[in-house]
């Protein structure tokens, strides 16, 4: 399936209107740029109001506001971007710690993640009819908080990692009990699906050690991906996804398979790569209402797409000759992606900020 004139159009419109003429659209990344991602954060996570609650009812008692059903996470619009509003707020705080938006950020995470509140939070998790509240997606995130906090050799953050472990065992119990049941997978390019909080899961195992849960997370992404081929790359996007499903699958297969072996089994699965001869086999995406929470999703996707094409290329071996035309195409999203992260809409500006410094700091990707 070729794209249309008219998607060619806006994707060009997209790359060279002002948006995309923004300063952080550059390969560079620098203090400026992390400024205004962590800034975005600040103004959010302890917003409470407009919030959008996932929350199961067992009776009158239930009713509350969200700050105090979950007294850390209940800014930033949703429990999940909360989770990684505070998680940006972490990773900038590492890779600039001399920067003016230190000092605000180190306090909103010591307000957060109180001993008190999380012991809160991992009540909150365990009570009845939650079983599946913020699975995979939120519960992956709190995942990569927890690894982002335990890898900074910092006391502030040794102390607030050991606070959050009664929410992360809570996490891991959800997550273990519901792994081995799980027979297939999610392929969706939202939330649930299943592909990208594995490969989170999977990252935070690594970090932490937990060898039992990798296990189990490379065995189920073994069984649900292995035999797969012809992923339908031209059937993307769906009209609100945030996630590539087929990149999404190879980003998590490239952490679970040796390098060559990866490079074949991609081969299979992805074989419209080999054809391509520019970024062009993969065009970005324009969300139509980026005032609008489910069409602001398709400004995430460029982003995500990015960092996953990012992942896909370092996976494969040096000499192949796939990772120049995946690099193309992860360079043509990123400048769409970071160009969209403007803050104008607080339905993208509380979430696409954590997107783009998971790309631009290559989380999740090993250093070459």
């Amino acid at each position: 399936m070729k794209p249309t004139l008219g998607i060619i159009f806006g994707v060009i419109l997209a790359l060279f209107s002002t948006r995309a003429l923004a300063s952080d659209t550059t390969a560079d990344f620098d203090i400026k740029a992390a400024e205004r991602f962590a800034n975005l954060a600040l103004a959010c996570v302890h917003k409470e109001y407009p919030n959008k609650i996932s929350h199961t009812l067992n009776g009158d008692r239930d009713v509350a506001p969200p700050r105090k059903l979950t007294p850390t996470f209940y800014g930033c619009y949703d429990w999940h971007s909360s989770v990684h509003g505070h998680w940006l707020l972490v990773r900038l705080v590492k890779t600039f710690p001399n920067a003016g938006f230190v000092r605000s950020a180190r306090e909103a995470l010591r307000q957060s993640l109180t001993r008190e509140h999380i012991v809160q939070e991992a009540a909150y998790l365990r009570g009845e009819g939650r079983a599946s509240f913020e699975r995979p997606y939120g519960l992956a995130w709190l995942l990569q908080l927890v690894a982002e906090l335990r890898q900074w050799d910092d006391p502030q953050a040794q102390k607030m990692a050991a606070n959050l472990r009664p929410l992360e065992e809570a996490a891991l119990e959800r997550l273990n009990l519901w792994l081995p049941k799980l027979p297939n997978p999610v392929r969706i390019g939202e939330h649930d699906q299943t592909a990208f909080a594995l490969g989170l899961m999977l990252d935070y195992a690594r970090g932490g050690g937990d060898e039992k849960f990798a296990a189990q997370v490379r065995s189920k992404a073994r069984q649900f991906y292995l035999s797969d081929k012809n992923c339908p790359l031209a059937y993307e996007p769906s009209g609100e996804d945030f996630l590539s499903p087929c990149l999404g699958e190879a980003d998590v297969m490239r952490r679970v398979l040796p390098s060559r072996d990866f490079a074949r089994w991609l081969q299979v699965f992805l074989p419209q790569i080999s054809l391509a001869k520019s970024g062009n086999w993969l065009p970005p995406v324009v969300s139509p209402d980026p005032s609008d929470p489910k069409l602001a999703h398709l400004d995430g996707l460029n982003l995500s797409r990015a960092w996953m094409l990012e992942g896909v290329r370092a996976g494969l071996p040096e000499g192949d000759k796939r990772r120049k035309v995946i690099q193309a195409a992860a360079e043509m999203h990123r400048r769409a992606g970071l160009a969209a992260v403007t803050g104008e809409h607080y339905e993208g500006g509380h979430w696409l900020g954590s997107f783009a410094v998971y790309l631009v700091t290559k989380s999740g990707i090993p250093p070459q």
